[in-house]
């Protein structure tokens, strides 16, 4: 418990000002003296007055600030927006630069504006702000913005790809430098008691405490909800301690959480979904449909495991029960348990992997360049013995899988095409909204989800096979590119189709799509075409690529290759499998969602039958309205309960922020934005105003940036735009494919430390050949 300090509560007067009067303070930081000059009085000072300010700050050099009365107000800060000079050690460089600060006033500067003088800071080791709570939210987080690299207005300034973005919602697991902060933003909130605190600070070499550069109040979006916090944050803490612990039917001895592995569900629902969403992503995929799928396709037997954790609203993937699933399910015992326990620490040996774990960490399946996988596995201990086993067991794993003639993707493909007929069927013939959503909802999983959930693994499969052939020179990366250019899928379509068809057919083809499968509260196409799309002026249909051929040398090399490595195709019959699979991917999509965004619009209807709008509906559980065919009780009164309790729920998660990936149960107390490794999707480069999707009017030529993005955000396409960036997603997922298919450079996830850099920028510079971004402004 913090001692309480003996000052009285003091308001904001001028940057200088306030750090003057804070002189007298007991904090635990260091305040420089300063000298504040009146712009009334500046004119007059001769250059023996300045020399004596020099000598009165008694430092070799010093630094003019700017105080001016528009800076660190209560509605703006203006953080940046007037100048300061530094390193200044003559009278004649200090006068010049008191000009220049003053003259950064423009048209606010006055005869009782000041500038603010202080000694100049040297062998800084650590500077940055805090935020007293997150602006956004006034989630009560202590955030820490900090860099390493000796220059005192890095972070204000936004120009170091060095800054590192720290989240502490409780001081006893920080290191001792953010304890000392957390410490001394409870003394300032005690002598600021009304507002949210902006801090700027610095620490010297060889000194624990800090040096207090600024403090000035915070402009926050929203007051934060009276939610139990911290009761919360002890309950998430207790979930992980269980969950961490070794478990008889898994293999690996802990387990690690995370928001992008396996079935990902940042991406596709994103970090804090409503109640429907939610609990629908749950009931379709993750609690039971995941698994079936795996073990049907040859891998270990998890079906009573859910895939999926809700930490107070927020959906986490168990890796550990992921890695499992991977497992070929004839693997001995004793090797799945090593394998495992390496993946798991590979992961979080290397965290900005947690979004391609599939191509970097874990060995699903086979591939012609599995000797690299093995490498690294006998690197990390495993025998020859061992990494034999694995190959093997995956080799036939990955063949049953793939086989022309009786692979599971085949038959998968036939499941999806009954969806189709079924969907039919229930909306035609069914006219109960409660027995149709149940049905709806029945068939999805039975005929959509998990034939879909089948063809993404033989998509994957696909993509990591065509990958082993660039890798063994069988092509070259363009070839790689040309190849997916030439392949036909259902949003390759859907462009063409909107030149072609006309509204009323293209909405009767398309219009069940929606940005957000899961959102209830995100029109379909067909519901607000207008939003999406500008039927006066479609843009210019993309040209046809050049049919993918290989040379006669590359077909005998491939051959030869599939030969040695025991794939049972022929090489035609190869390419066939990973265009099919590819297609097919996007197909059982495409279909599935129909039946999904159909049970949600009578959801919807549901909700208006007993007077609850469509918001109110996002906040119930679908398994609420799922039991009312098999009870009698009050439709209303359960929903009424189920709204009520969802929205308790998401007023708590939207106040909680956990780590991307969380392998101790302490790193929900303390944690840094997680650095990805971006996914450069074409080769291609981009220049551009940047802006986020909500700007629907007018997108042409520009980078747009996005959290996440499913099939619903393909309208984007429509808009003639010139970069694509998302926050989350991998180099396999629908907009890293959508892109390849259209040429365009794009960043499909590029983690949460550089989407924040790059989505505040005003322009940018994207070279997805070079892997580079380069901020404009």
């Amino acid at each position: 418990m913090l001692d309480s300090i003996n000052h009285p509560p003091m308001s904001f007067t001028s940057k200088g000002g306030t750090l003057l009067s804070l002189q007298g303070c007991e904090l635990s930081a260091t305040l420089l003296d300063g000298v504040l000059i009146k712009y009334a009085d500046f004119n007059a000072l001769s250059n023996a007055q300045l020399e004596q300010i020099l000598s009165q700050l008694g430092s070799e050099q010093v630094i003019v600030r700017s105080s001016c009365s528009q800076e660190d107000c209560s509605k703006q800060s203006n953080a940046g927006k007037f100048e300061s000079v530094a390193k200044i050690s003559t009278a004649e460089a200090l006068r010049h630069a008191i000009e220049r600060v003053f003259a950064s006033y423009q048209e606010h500067l006055s005869p009782d504006e000041v500038v603010f003088i202080q000694p100049q800071l040297n062998n800084v080791s650590h500077c940055g702000v805090v935020f007293s709570c997150i602006p956004d939210s006034g989630a009560p987080y202590l955030v820490i913005s900090e860099s390493n690299d000796g220059h005192t207005d890095t972070v204000t300034a936004g120009e170091s790809n060095q800054i590192i973005t720290h989240y502490l919602a409780a001081p006893k697991y920080a290191c001792p430098r953010h304890q000392t902060l957390w410490q001394l933003t409870q003394q300032l909130k005690q002598i600021f008691p009304d507002v949210e605190l902006d801090i700027e600070f610095a620490f010297v070499e060889q000194q624990a405490q800090p040096v207090l550069l600024q403090v000035r109040p915070l402009i926050v979006a929203s007051s934060a909800a009276k939610v139990p916090f911290e009761q919360a944050l002890q309950d998430i803490e207790t979930k992980l301690k269980q969950l961490f612990k070794p478990h008889p039917y898994l293999s690996g001895q802990r387990s690690v959480l995370g928001v992008m592995p396996d079935w990902n569900p940042a991406e596709i629902i994103g970090l804090r979904p409503k109640p429907m969403a939610l609990s629908l992503y749950k009931d379709l995929i993750t609690d039971s449909t995941w698994a079936y799928q795996r073990n049907n396709y040859g891998y270990k037997n998890l079906r009573s495991f859910p895939l999926m954790v809700d930490l107070k609203g927020l959906p986490y993937i168990d890796v550990r029960t992921s890695f499992n699933s991977f497992i070929p399910n004839d693997l001995p015992a004793a090797l799945a348990d090593k394998l495992v326990d390496y993946y798991l620490n590979r992961l979080i040996s290397n965290p900005s992997f947690h979004d391609k774990v599939e191509f970097d960490i874990v060995l699903s399946c086979y591939s012609l360049d599995i000797e690299q996988g093995m490498a690294g596995l006998k690197a990390a201990g495993f025998s020859e013995l061992e990494c034999q086993t694995l190959a093997i067991s995956l080799r036939n794993l990955t063949n049953r899988i793939i086989d022309p003639r009786s692979g599971l993707w085949i038959q998968d493909l036939h499941r999806i095409e009954k969806l189709k007929q079924r969907q039919a069927i229930v909306n035609q013939q069914i006219d109960d909204p409660q027995q149709r959503i149940y049905w709806l909802l029945e068939d999805c999983k039975r005929y959509g989800t998990l034939p879909f959930a089948g063809l993404a693994r033989a998509g994957f499969i696909a993509v990591q096979l065509l990958q082993s052939l660039v890798n063994e020179e069988v092509m070259s990366a363009a070839q790689y590119q040309q190849y997916l250019l030439s392949l036909q899928t259902v949003s390759g379509q859907l462009s063409k189709d909107f030149n072609q068809l006309d509204k009323e057919h293209f909405l009767a083809k398309y219009g069940h799509l929606r940005p957000g499968t899961y959102d209830i509260n995100s029109p379909r196409y067909d519901v607000a075409p207008e939003q999406y799309f500008d039927w006066n002026a479609p843009p210019e249909e993309p040209a046809k690529p050049n049919s993918f051929q290989l040379e006669a040398e590359q077909y005998q090399k491939l051959h030869t290759l599939l030969e040695q490595h025991g794939i049972n195709h022929s090489v035609d019959s190869f390419f066939h499998f990973i265009g099919s699979a590819i297609e097919g991917r996007e197909f059982a999509k495409f279909v599935f969602t129909q039946s999904l965004s159909d049970a949600i619009e009578d959801i919807a209807k549901l909700g208006e039958q007993y007077h609850f709008s469509r918001e109110d509906m996002a906040y119930a559980d679908i398994n609420v309205i799922r039991n009312f065919i098999g009870n009698a009780e009050n439709p209303a009164q359960a929903l009424s309960q189920s709204i009520a309790q969802g929205k308790q729920k998401q007023q708590l998660a939207q106040q909680l922020n956990l780590p991307a990936l969380i392998c101790n149960a302490e790193d929900i107390y303390h944690f840094q934005l997680l650095a990805s490794e971006p996914n450069f999707i074409t080769h291609g480069s981009a220049t551009g105003q940047v802006c986020d999707a909500s700007v629907l009017e007018d997108l042409k030529g520009k980078i747009v940036c996005i959290p996440s993005a499913d099939p619903g955000f393909d309208w984007l396409f429509a808009k003639g735009i010139a970069g694509l960036i998302t926050e989350f997603g991998g180099c396999n997922s629908h907009m890293a494919i959508r892109a390849n298919e259209l040429g365009l450079p794009a960043i499909i996830g590029a983690g949460q430390a550089l989407y924040q850099q790059w989505s505040k920028a005003k322009r940018l510079h994207i070279d997805c050949a070079n892997k580079k971004v380069t901020i404009h402004a």
